[in-house]
């Protein structure tokens, strides 16, 4: 047999596992119904090149290391103290300046599967039942907090704490399957995104793989107590955060890795135009005093990355091959975790870009909140808090 035909053979052969995934070893075996869509990528050469030839965030403190799991958020109430952060077990802490004390709770169920585990993902299986908050943000005026959960919807607490209550599950009759991000107006009325409508978080990754765009922005009126589906057919949706004059709100498009803004005033109240593209995958995003804005960016985007969203099939094809789904995860993020934080002025220019790109320190990020001229970091796969002074 010539070599042409050997290869040939073993492309049939290879084609033909793939097809039937006989030992169920692909990343997206448990998913019969995957599919994979294209990802309306901006073109390479647009992607910012800009780096932090320095890595400063390698300076970064690392705090309360394996007290808390996977803190996604970080809030500080009216009052300045905190902060206060959602973590991996379904549980709200906040931090007295001495310890980290309970708060408050999105599930009733407090059994021992909530219990504490060895790593943030260890709890993904039992997340839909224990609750997993993630956006946090205080009513200023009523000291209130806002939790976005993950399976539950979006909820409220008192400034007391406890167990939080359920405000919206579903909008337009379509339950909300992975509410992630918010932010409240002046008004009292709530900003926030639901990533899919058809992959939970437990299924991040192959919601990541998959590039589908069930994705909203939604909006809740405490004043009707009705939600109303503001933006749709996005991408992964992720975080959100009114301007400092209330005019529009920016949103993070994860798959695209874009930042958007959505007008709530003026000529172009209730439509959306691209506001800056983003260096990588971008999570929460925060306003800071001066009005500008900081993204957490989990890592730069691979060219891997980028030519899988242009090609679906090929996507689909890869995916279906026996490597883990940590592995592909990996090769979308260029190999190793590597955190970076953008800022950008309400214009869409890029002011500051701050990175670990070997991942020494900062392995990933998914919010930075700027406090009293320090940024504290959250990640929702670390087992820590990073502390970054500005001066």
């Amino acid at each position: 047999m010539t070599p042409t035909g050997i290869l040939a053979g073993l492309f049939l052969v290879l084609a033909l596992y793939c097809g039937i995934d006989p030992w169920k070893q692909s990343a997206i075996s448990g998913f019969p119904d995957f599919k994979s869509y294209k990802v309306e990528m901006p073109p390479w050469s647009l992607i910012p090149k800009e780096k932090d030839e320095e890595n400063l965030l390698q300076r970064s403190e690392i705090k309360f290391l394996n007290q808390i799991q996977g803190p996604e958020s970080m809030a500080f109430d009216p009052l300045g103290r905190g902060p206060y952060t959602g973590v991996a077990d379904g549980r709200v802490l906040f931090y007295d300046g001495q310890k980290w004390t309970d708060f408050a709770y999105t599930s009733s169920n407090r059994s021992e599967i909530c219990n504490p585990q060895p790593s943030p993902l260890s709890y993904l299986k039992n997340e839909h039942i224990c609750g997993r908050p993630l956006g946090l943000r205080f009513d200023k005026k009523t000291g209130d907090l806002y939790i976005a959960d993950a399976y539950f919807g979006l909820m409220k607490v008192g400034p007391e704490g406890g167990l939080a209550t359920l405000l919206a599950n579903e909008a337009e009759g379509i339950p909300l399957g992975f509410t992630n991000d918010l932010d409240i107006d002046d008004e009292g009325n709530i900003y926030f995104t639901d990533s899919s409508t058809t992959y939970q978080r437990r299924n991040f990754m192959q919601l990541v793989f998959s590039g589908e765009n069930s994705g909203r922005v939604l909006k809740y009126s405490p004043a009707t107590k009705e939600t109303t589906v503001l933006v749709r057919n996005l991408q992964f949706p992720n975080g959100v955060s009114l301007s400092k004059d209330g005019s529009f709100f920016v949103f993070c498009e994860g798959s695209i890795g874009r930042l958007r803004k959505y007008w709530l005033k003026g000529e172009k109240a209730g439509t959306s135009e691209v506001l800056a593209i983003v260096p990588g995958f971008p999570d929460n995003v925060r306003t800071n005093e001066e009005g500008n804005f900081w993204v957490a960016v989990h890592c730069r985007r691979s060219f891997y990355a980028h030519i899988n969203s242009q090609y679906p099939k090929l996507r689909t094809f890869l995916l279906k091959l026996p490597i883990p789904a940590k592995i592909h995860f990996l090769l979308q993020i260029g190999g190793w975790p590597h955190g970076l934080v953008v800022k950008y002025s309400p214009e869409g220019k890029l002011l500051q870009i701050l990175e670990d790109s070997q991942g020494k320190v900062v392995k990933a990020i998914s919010e930075v909140e700027e406090k009293d001229g320090k940024l504290w970091m959250g990640s929702v796969l670390m087992p820590f808090v990073m502390v970054y002074n500005l001066a």
